[in-house]
């Protein structure tokens, strides 16, 4: 009889202590739903927010930190991936629904294909769309439905050193001729005159104040890929012509297509290069490396001033879209909602500097002004993202850098043009 209840009082305490610890650990477990977005017993559920600004990533933190005392039952987590592997991998990581309930897209080739994969919420008719300028947001429609909401405004018009343009009594030209002269007299004077980074960033940036007046029409690029137009047509050969022209006379840096984005912004940054062939995003990280620099944004003018049809480029981005396959999508369009609030946005364009499509929002830095100043300019939608296939993008920037490598234009828009015919009709 010892002997049992010697057996018998060990069985009992384990099962008490089974049973206080079920009773401990039973109201905090957050159980993931299907789309790796958690919740918990307590209603508290989990949104992923997913993009490629992770510079932006401190002035996220704030706005989501104020979101979720707005919304205790709300959390945020965010993922950021560099912008190149961004456009490569970011589909196929959204596309089961385990991360990214809220995430951004690029206009154009992104766009088209994450809309051809159905990974959009429509969100025509919210009422946040009011906060926003409606020509502004309108790269994120299709088929007269928003999917995803342009949240930057970029002007992707070169950046110039206005010190150094003082000094030498220069001004923006208006026309080719004159941009010729004043990169000589920049090259005369020992500055280089345009820094470029031709290894990555600087052709898909370039192209767009290259082409704009180039172009017979805005949708030059849309009937290139439709078959009614041609890259071996007069107005792509003569923009890689010019962009020759620039590179022979040693108006980039040496070794420009081997030049990364780094490397260029640097030599704008030491005031080596008196512009920077980029865009308006980088004028605050440009000041943050060099207080001394004051800047403005200039376009190349291709054409005689008479035949200039456009002052510049711009392009609305950093499109923000909610998940169709989210389990969450009310407290996805929930963040949407209180990013759209103009507080919200100014305090995010100030930290970052990068200007927004939000209506109401006070601009604090001279940079952001500076790309405010553009606003009442002539300036055409980013050409390069007209283009809605991956690969005859692709094929129009890689024709640069052949140019570049030293293929003739004429042979480098043939190139090009080749793989444009591939997809036609597909």
């Amino acid at each position: 009889m010892k002997k049992t209840k010697k057996m018998i009082l060990p069985l009992v305490s384990m099962l008490v202590m089974s049973i206080l610890l079920s009773a401990c650990g039973g109201g905090n477990n957050a159980s993931s739903g299907e789309n790796g977005s958690s919740s918990s017993d307590s209603g508290k559920v989990t949104i992923s927010f997913m993009h490629w600004r992770g510079e932006d990533s401190e002035a996220f933190n704030k706005t989501i930190a104020a979101f979720e005392k707005e919304n205790p039952n709300i959390h945020v987590e965010m993922q950021t991936l560099p912008s190149n592997q961004y456009q490569s991998t970011v589909q196929s990581k959204i596309s089961d629904g385990s991360t990214g309930d809220v995430f951004a897209s690029f206009p154009g080739a992104q766009f088209q294909a994450f809309s051809k994969a159905g990974l959009f919420t429509d969100l025509t008719g919210s009422s946040f769309l009011s906060a926003y300028k409606s020509k502004l947001i309108e790269a994120g429609q299709k088929d007269g439905k928003q999917y995803a909401i342009p949240y930057q405004l970029v002007y992707n018009d070169p950046i110039y050193n206005v010190k150094l343009f003082e000094k030498y009594g220069f001004t923006p030209p208006k026309d080719w001729e004159g941009f010729l002269a004043l990169c000589q007299k920049l090259k005369d004077n020992g500055i280089i005159p345009i820094a470029f980074a031709g290894a990555d960033i600087g052709p898909g940036q370039f192209m767009n104040t290259m082409v704009m007046n180039n172009a017979p029409s805005d949708d030059i690029f849309t009937k290139v890929e439709a078959g009614e137009a041609k890259l071996t047509d007069e107005f792509w050969v003569k923009t890689l012509t010019q962009i020759k022209e620039l590179n022979d006379k040693g108006y980039f840096q040496q070794d420009a297509l081997g030049t990364k984005d780094p490397a260029a912004g640097a030599l704008f940054i030491q005031e080596k290069a008196a512009m920077l062939a980029s865009g308006s995003y980088q004028l605050a990280q440009n000041k943050q490396q060099n207080p001394n620099l004051e800047q403005k944004l200039l376009a190349p003018i291709t054409v005689s001033a008479d035949q200039a049809k456009y002052e510049g480029v711009h392009t609305t981005t950093f499109m923000l879209a909610v998940n169709s396959k989210s389990k969450h999508p009310e407290e996805a369009k929930k963040f949407l909602e209180f990013l759209s609030k103009p507080d919200v946005a100014g305090a995010y364009a100030n930290q970052t500097g990068q200007n927004v499509t939000v209506n109401d929002v006070k601009y604090d830095t001279p940079e952001l002004q500076v790309a405010g100043e553009w606003a009442n300019k002539k300036t055409v939608f980013q050409p390069r993202f007209t283009i809605l296939n991956g690969d005859n993008q692709k094929a129009v920037t890689n024709s640069i850098q052949a140019v570049l490598s030293g293929t003739s234009p004429e042979e480098a828009a043939q190139q090009a043009q080749a793989i444009i015919d591939q997809h036609i009709g597909k």
